[in-house]
């Protein structure tokens, strides 16, 4: 893939040419090849025992009358979580006068579109009947946190991808005009999806002025899908869920599972594309700090959410911690409180613990275990009902999930880490012509001018 001058794009210094080489979409390596391969083999056998879901119904899973929410919705809030990370990035950080955060928006970006995608699908895996999906949208009712749970998911999901395909555009651009060797395909996929820019003033206007608009847009709805997500459990009278600070709570947590997806996916591209000069170690350190303040709120509201049921320790909800804290589900809840969110707080107070590599290895660990927390947000409530479970079958009494049901679960993971791989593969992961600016001011201003 070679590069060529042209007038259409702007006028670039030379170094303009390095920077689009290195920012360029690569072709896939073997190791891509083979990362490729598996993520669609997971889809695939995943697919497959969707397939006989459909046929033989929620049998198949570990879910009966009283676990009738299992893995599906605790993956559902995790995908909703980690989408947040576009809010973060491309809009606060944005409105903040943040400059670092340039070379994060795009992944940033990405990272949220496939989420909230596979969010959606997980609820329609969830359910019995997907062919019954309609009611919700024909039937709805205002007072019901399924409607506006559907309403805002589809519109976080409107913006994101416009803020993820807005930004593109000049690089688009870029790329039509001064990539040649591409497949003819590739080059009219950038020319139609560059929508005629040109880099002329006004185009330029209106595009910053788009996603000015775009960008204070997301806030609140961000803070709406998983606040109205939140309501789904808290409005429930349940064990666990009966609790007024679940929205923060969730925002809370969502704001830290995203950035460490974005750490993770950072150290990824970083040392798989060679973009040492683009994602610093001073990004890593920032990303760090700012990871260590959303953990610290979020281990205030997981000392508030525990501690004033702790305190009274009445009826049900007694059960359901004595549960958590000493019983069954104690190792996995020990082990989220503690690798989860205590060790990262600490390893990340240092600056050692902010270089690349640790960085990596904790953002992984806070990954991980935010989806276990919402395993744990989920599962044990539901295995503490106020009806009492008589004559009924011991394995109804516990939810264990089946392979088919893991099965199903890591499919939407692998579908997810699917797009992206397919995304940076056409499209670059750091802005290019943003890049491009900040590296040369002067001359941006002079175009501009």
């Amino acid at each position: 893939m070679k590069t060529k001058k042209s007038e259409s794009s702007g006028h670039f210094p030379d170094q303009s040419e390095a920077i689009g080489r290195d920012l360029m979409p690569k072709p896939f390596g073997l190791s891509g090849k083979i990362w490729v391969a598996v993520l669609s083999f997971v889809f695939l056998l995943g697919f497959f025992f969707y397939i006989q879901q459909l046929r033989f119904g929620l049998g198949i899973t570990a879910m009966r009358d009283y676990s009738t929410w299992g893995i599906y919705i605790a993956n559902f809030v995790f995908f909703v979580a980690i989408s947040l990370v576009g809010s973060l990035i491309s809009a606060i950080l944005k409105l903040s006068g943040a400059k670092w955060r340039t070379p994060l928006t795009r992944i940033s970006e990405m990272i949220a579109v496939s989420s909230i995608i596979f969010a959606a699908l997980v609820i329609i895996v969830d359910m019995g009947r997907p062919d019954r999906f309609m009611n919700v949208i024909l039937h709805a009712r205002i007072q019901s946190p399924i409607t506006w749970d559907v309403l805002v998911i589809t519109t976080y999901l409107t913006i994101s991808l416009l803020l993820l395909y807005l930004p593109l555009i000049p690089d688009l651009a870029f790329m039509r005009d001064r990539f040649s060797g591409i497949p003819a395909w590739q080059k009219k996929m950038y020319t139609f999806m560059a929508l005629g820019w040109k880099g002329l003033p006004g185009q330029e206007k209106i595009l910053r002025r788009a996603e000015q608009i775009l960008a204070v847009l997301i806030i609140p709805v961000a803070f709406g899908i998983h606040t109205v997500t939140s309501w789904l459990f808290a409005t429930t009278l349940r064990p666990g869920w009966d609790s007024s600070d679940f929205g923060p709570y969730f925002v809370s947590g969502a704001f830290m599972v995203g950035a460490g997806g974005v750490i993770a996916a950072m150290y990824i591209f970083r040392t798989h594309y060679s973009l040492e000069k683009y994602l610093t170690d001073k990004h890593f350190d920032y990303m760090g700090r700012l990871l260590v303040l959303l953990s610290l709120v979020y281990l205030y509201f997981n000392i508030n959410e525990y501690f004033v049921p702790a305190y009274k320790m009445k009826g049900q909800e007694a059960e359901h911690l004595n549960a958590l804290f000493y019983g069954r589900y104690a190792p996995l809840f020990w082990s989220v409180q503690i690798f989860g969110m205590v060790v990262p707080i600490i390893v990340l107070m240092f600056r050692r613990g902010r270089k690349p590599l640790p960085m990596f290895i904790i953002a992984i660990m806070v990954v991980v275990g935010a989806w276990f927390k919402r395993f744990l947000i989920v599962i044990p409530t539901l295995s503490h009902p106020y009806i009492p479970m008589d004559r009924v079958p011991e394995s109804w009494q516990h939810y264990l999930p089946t392979f088919k049901e893991w099965s199903i679960t890591a499919a939407t993971l692998a579908g997810a880490l699917l797009i992206v791989t397919l995304l940076t593969r056409l499209f670059p992961a750091i802005p290019m012509v943003e890049t491009i600016e900040e590296a040369n001011p002067e001359h941006k201003e002079t175009e501009i001018a």
